[in-house]
């Protein structure tokens, strides 16, 4: 029997998805967040809100907000298919800034939609 072939930014579970945008926070890598994702609504310090955003301009945004942070470490707390096709992922972040000691937190947000067999982030917001 044949294995199927899973697409490089695939995730055929809302819990793959999570564990890719986990990596990927820690990372720093926000391309590997983005993924496949041709719009992005961010929700984030230093980003407009009112309208989603191309995949290129998310990119550079996630770039910006992640420059300055030293990850100290990231967990999933939640993961839900609110309705079929929608569902969310829940991260709690703890890091500091560059050059400073006092650890922060902020918890994550991050809204998939299904399109064919992958969950495509859509959505990202910050809570303090």
């Amino acid at each position: 029997m044949m294995a199927l072939a899973i697409p490089a930014y695939g995730q055929v579970t809302l819990s793959d998805a999570a564990a890719r945008a986990k990596q990927a926070l820690f990372a720093h890598d926000a391309e590997g967040l983005v993924g496949a994702s041709s719009n992005l609504v961010l929700q984030i310090p230093g980003a407009d809100p009112s309208s989603p955003l191309g995949r290129s301009q998310a990119i550079e945004l996630l770039r910006r907000y992640f420059r300055p942070a030293e990850e100290r470490g990231l967990d999933v707390t939640a993961i839900r298919e609110v309705e079929p096709g929608r569902g969310f992922v829940e991260l709690a972040r703890r890091y500091v800034v560059a050059g400073t000691t006092e650890l922060r937190r902020e918890t994550l947000f991050l809204g998939y939609r299904l399109q064919g067999r992958d969950w495509r982030l859509v959505e990202l917001r910050s809570a303090p």
